[in-house]
C-alpha cells in the first residue's frame, strides 16, 4: 500500500481559504479543509488505486491570551474576548474531530504583538487618498510572530522520509522555508507536491519539488476542480 501524507501550513491555510472562498464557521471551515486534502488523495487515486492516506498534519499556533494596546484606539485590547479568539479555538476543536487530522502547534511571540497600519492604509496616507483623521481602527491589524511552527513541518517531514512512513507527501504552504526539509525528503525518494492554492511562488522553488498542484478553482462557484497551471504540474 502506497501512503500519501497531508502537510497543512494552518495560518497559510486559513488566510488563503477565507480570501479564496470566504468566511466561513469553525465547523464548515474545518470540514472545507478536509474535504480539500482528501480531493488530493483522490486525484492521486487515479493514477494509483493503491494509494491511502497516512494522515493530515495541521501545524498551527493557539490565538494570543494576553492585553495588546491599540494606538489608534488609545487603549488595550484585551484578545482573549475577540471574535478572532473564540473562533480560532473553535476551529482547532473542530479538526480535533476530523477523521485522519492531527494537530502539531506551536506558539506565538506574545512579547512582541502589537497592532501596525494595514498595508492599504498606509499606501493611501502615501498617495494622499486619505489623511489620519480618516483612519479608522479597521485600519490597524494584529501582527504576532508564530514560533515552531516551520521547525514541526520540517522535522515532520524529515521523519517521515527517514522512517519511510509515506512515500508522497503534499505540502499545503506559501513560503520556501520548507526547501531544505523537501531537499531531504527527495533525497530519500518521495514524491513531493507543493499546493500553494493559486499563491505565486519563487521560480527557483520548482527544482526542490517534484509536482506543483492547488485543488479546486479560485472560485468554488464553479463547482469543477482545475490544477494550479505550471510545468511542472501533476498528473
Amino acid at each position: 500500500m502506497k501512503k500519501t501524507a497531508i502537510l497543512v501550513d494552518g495560518g497559510f491555510y486559513r488566510r488563503r481559504a477565507a480570501f479564496l472562498w470566504g468566511k466561513k464557521d469553525p465547523e464548515d471551515r474545518a470540514k472545507e479543509l478536509c474535504a480539500y486534502c482528501f480531493d488530493h488523495l483522490k486525484h492521486e487515486k487515479k493514477y494509483d488505486p493503491e494509494r491511502c492516506l497516512y494522515r493530515i498534519f495541521y501545524y498551527d499556533c493557539p490565538p494570543i491570551d494576553k492585553t495588546v494596546y491599540h494606538p489608534f484606539l488609545k487603549k488595550g485590547i484585551d484578545l482573549r474576548h475577540s471574535e478572532v479568539h473564540k473562533w480560532t479555538l473553535a476551529f482547532f476543536e473542530q479538526l480535533k474531530h476530523q477523521r485522519k487530522v492531527a494537530l502539531r502547534m506551536g506558539v506565538l511571540s506574545e512579547e512582541f504583538a502589537t497592532y501596525m497600519i494595514t498595508p492599504s492604509a498606509l499606501r493611501a496616507l502615501c498617495d494622499g487618498k486619505k489623511v489620519l483623521s480618516d483612519l479608522s481602527d479597521q485600519d490597524f491589524n494584529i501582527t504576532v510572530q508564530q514560533k515552531g511552527v516551520d521547525m514541526k513541518i520540517g522535522l515532520d517531514i524529515s521523519s517521515l522520509a527517514y522512517k519511510k512512513q509515506v512515500d508522497q507527501i503534499i505540502l499545503i504552504a506559501g513560503d520556501s522555508d520548507f526547501v531544505p526539509a523537501a531537499k531531504l525528503a527527495r533525497r530519500e525518494g518521495i514524491d513531493f507536491i507543493l499546493d500553494p492554492m493559486w499563491a505565486d511562488i519563487k521560480a527557483d522553488l520548482f527544482e526542490h519539488i517534484d509536482g506543483l498542484r492547488s485543488e479546486w478553482e479560485k472560485n468554488r462557484s464553479h463547482g469543477k476542480t482545475s490544477d494550479h497551471s505550471s510545468q511542472k504540474s501533476t498528473p
